[in-house]
């Protein structure tokens, strides 16, 4: 489903902006190239960390207003989400790519397997840090989508 498109209910999809390290490491290059996969496929939408780090007004305020901030992280050292706290702008999920098994290594060091792993690992929630309490529908039962609506979107 495309982003902030309705489900069938009328409710929008969350708004979410993906911002990768894009270090010069392979796993930083990783973070990018998913990145912009994810955005294809409509899970977010891809910022620049380095504008976010020097402050970009527009940008910092879209940031704090996004439903969710993806964070994608190469390698140990946590640059993005360090750039992005240092903006007052938390993570809702945060991947760190060696911390999935993935070696950091020379730049063009990565498969197209590697780049579907990161992919796969954010539509599947991994790294999510705050996990919203399903919602209820009257009756006490969860709805079949967590929109509210009681669908299965």
């Amino acid at each position: 489903m495309a982003e902030n498109a309705p489900c069938s209910c009328g409710a929008k999809e969350p708004k979410r902006i993906i911002f990768p390290c894009a270090g010069q490491a392979n796993v930083g290059q990783l973070t990018n190239l998913a990145a912009l996969q994810l955005t294809e496929e409509g899970y977010g939408s891809i910022a620049c960390i380095a504008l976010l780090g020097i402050g970009a007004e527009n940008l910092v305020a879209n940031a704090l207003n996004a439903d969710e901030i993806v964070v994608l992280d190469g390698c140990p050292m946590k640059c993005a989400k360090k750039i992005a706290g240092a903006q007052g702008v938390a993570a809702g999920q945060h991947l760190v790519l060696t911390e999935m098994g993935i070696a950091k290594g020379p730049s063009k060091n990565y498969t197209d397997a590697d780049i579907e792993k990161v992919v796969a690992a954010c539509w599947k929630g991994e790294g999510r840090l705050e996990k919203p309490a399903p919602q209820k529908e009257a009756g006490g039962k969860n709805s079949g989508c967590g929109c509210g609506c009681g669908g299965t979107c």
